[in-house]
């Protein structure tokens, strides 16, 4: 049941930045908001200030921020319907100002990111780096070329931010040596054929030193961190189209209910609990944003694409097509969660 709960509270607080993201961008382009809601369903609380309708739904898998003019709304809303012409309509905005207010809602998950980034640095007790601190054997040192004080900037041509980013390149490669570029008291030293880690006990051959925690080093760590799970995310979807990984080794809202609940369960104490959830939370988060920017119609990179097209053509798109064509992009998105969900709910029975 506590990991019910603390599912529902963060996919509540994601969607709800995700949602104020498209309501700030509407309000600031004078565009009229019809509705705003998180979750989706029945009704459970509403109430209307203004001229929009804020209300609390049943199932908490999604939410919607419903605008004048829309054809179907930005994120699977109830909104259908012809054009209409009023002045503060959404469809009669430039396309530049529809692309932003598209744009508007993952940016504002990815910002969240940022924000939770932050925050977990500020309670590390150093700022998390690439720069190589004591091996854990002496003979490596010898062995590999690199030394104590070598901060980790390419491996395998890959550039690398963060540890996340060395953890994946070294696991996904399933090799054992690698190429390296370090960074050596201000000179790029290329080294090759450089063992990582100990194929014994899967460790790297190193520990890493932190840095110390100055404003300047916590705000650029965050930004590193932001960027790089945004960039480990875009890697993934490319490896499972490109068939690395299957439907198997995706996870839906039951698997990410289920991992939410190790997640809380993984401190020693509350403090490592609640930092695991905040590291789980922000990829949550930056995830929802990078995905949503995908050319899928039905998402905000679906809406964002069709207004390339409407530029490209220099006329929109028929109404009623460009209302199928976001109904099919939704039903096979809805298609592809209960297939994920399923799959989800085999695991858990083994």
């Amino acid at each position: 049941m506590l990991k019910i709960l603390l599912a529902i509270i963060i996919f509540g607080v994601i969607i709800f930045i995700h949602e104020l993201g498209h309501f700030i961008a509407a309000k600031i382009m004078n565009i009229k908001v019809v509705s705003f809601a998180i979750g989706m369903g029945p009704k459970i609380i509403k109430k209307e200030i203004g001229e929009t309708e804020y209300s609390l739904r049943l199932l908490p898998i999604g939410g919607f921020c419903s605008m004048e003019g829309e054809q179907v709304d930005i994120d699977g809303g109830e909104n259908v319907g012809d054009r209409p012409v009023h002045v503060r309509s959404l469809n009669n905005r430039p396309i530049w100002q529809r692309f932003i207010l598209y744009f508007a809602g993952p940016f504002m998950n990815i910002v969240l990111g940022f924000v939770i980034s932050v925050i977990l640095t500020c309670m590390m007790t150093a700022v998390p780096s690439t720069r190589i601190g004591e091996f854990t054997n002496n003979a490596v040192i010898t062995e590999n070329g690199l030394k104590e004080g070598d901060t980790i900037i390419r491996v395998d041509g890959m550039r690398i931010f963060t540890t996340g980013e060395l953890s994946y390149k070294v696991a996904s490669a399933g090799l054992e040596n690698f190429d390296v570029t370090v960074d050596r008291n201000g000179e790029k030293v290329d080294i090759k054929n450089v063992k990582l880690f100990d194929t014994d006990d899967g460790k790297f051959v190193f520990k890493i030193s932190g840095l110390d925690k100055t404003p300047l080093n916590i705000l650029g760590y965050s930004v590193k961190d932001t960027i790089s799970n945004a960039r480990l995310i875009w890697l993934s979807l490319k490896d499972l189209v490109s068939g690395k990984y299957g439907l198997q080794d995706m996870s839906g809202p039951v698997g990410i209910v289920n991992e939410i609940g190790n997640a809380a369960a993984s401190g020693e104490n509350v403090k490592q609990s609640a930092m695991s959830l905040m590291s789980l939370s922000m990829f949550l988060s930056i995830n929802l944003g990078i995905v949503n920017l995908l050319p899928i119609p039905g998402l905000d990179g679906g809406h964002i694409l069709l207004l390339i097209i409407e530029a490209i053509r220099r006329k929109p798109l028929k109404p009623n097509h460009e209302v199928y064509v976001n109904l099919i992009g939704l039903g096979l998105i809805m298609l592809l969660i209960v297939v994920i969900t399923f799959s989800d709910i085999m695991k858990l029975f083994g």
